[in-house]
């Protein structure tokens, strides 16, 4: 008898172990995570893409609104209500166009007009979260509740996930995220579009201006 209480204290104490070191590497594991961005294909390979063939340049977009995408963040950006959106564009002339001066606009089906925030207005957002009572898109864990001051790592992943490229090189293709508050909107793609203008030749000259239709990602057959 007394044999076999020492097994069972003994199975107990490795039952014990075993699910510390698994709880530990759990944690370990998130805390190491980093974000990285995912590699554009071409601009013409997205459903949503507006390409001018006349030009050379198609522009794309690719909402992360689904929990099998938005995992590749470390910070839940639409629990706050933002909606990140990877812009591609895709330079198929053999000369390289400008994007010093490009601007970008989200335009939901009621029309309303919502620019990209920049570094500073997600900051804000995060350390000051509205309520937010009918998130528009179901997004995965890790949740953080981002109060006060935003964290390193979270900044450092904002400043990497952003569109930053200021030309795309001849055949070639130029990628980033952006975000934009749709905060309140209870289906912010449904209807909605995304504008681009202030793209420029070698010469100097803004390209005809690209719209995306937000319907083509939400009817393809993937996402």
């Amino acid at each position: 008898m007394h044999g076999n209480r020492q097994v069972w204290w003994l199975l107990r104490d490795i039952g014990i172990i075993c699910a510390a070191v698994l709880f530990i590497s759990s944690v370990t594991g998130y805390a190491a995570k980093e974000f990285v961005r995912p590699v554009a294909r071409p601009a013409a390979t997205y459903p949503a893409h507006d390409a001018h063939p006349d030009e050379g340049v198609t522009v794309a977009v690719d909402p992360y609104d689904v929990p099998e995408k938005a995992q590749i963040f470390t910070t839940n950006y639409g629990e706050q209500g933002l909606l990140p959106v990877l812009v591609i564009i895709s330079n198929d002339s053999d000369q390289p166009v400008s994007l010093t001066d490009m601007k970008a606009q989200f335009r939901t089906a009621d029309r309303t007009k919502i620019p990209p925030s920049d570094a500073d207005g997600i900051y804000r957002r995060l350390a000051h979260p509205k309520r937010n009572d009918s998130p528009s898109y179901p997004l995965p864990f890790p949740r953080k509740k981002a109060k006060g001051a935003v964290n390193q790592k979270t900044m450092d992943e904002i400043q990497a996930a952003m569109f930053s490229a200021r030309a795309v090189e001849p055949h070639s293709t130029q990628s980033g995220f952006m975000f934009f508050d749709v905060s309140g909107i209870s289906a912010p793609l449904a209807g909605a579009n995304f504008y681009l203008t202030g793209v420029r030749n070698s010469k100097g000259n803004d390209l005809m201006y690209f719209e995306v239709q937000l319907e083509k990602y939400l009817t393809a057959p993937t996402r």
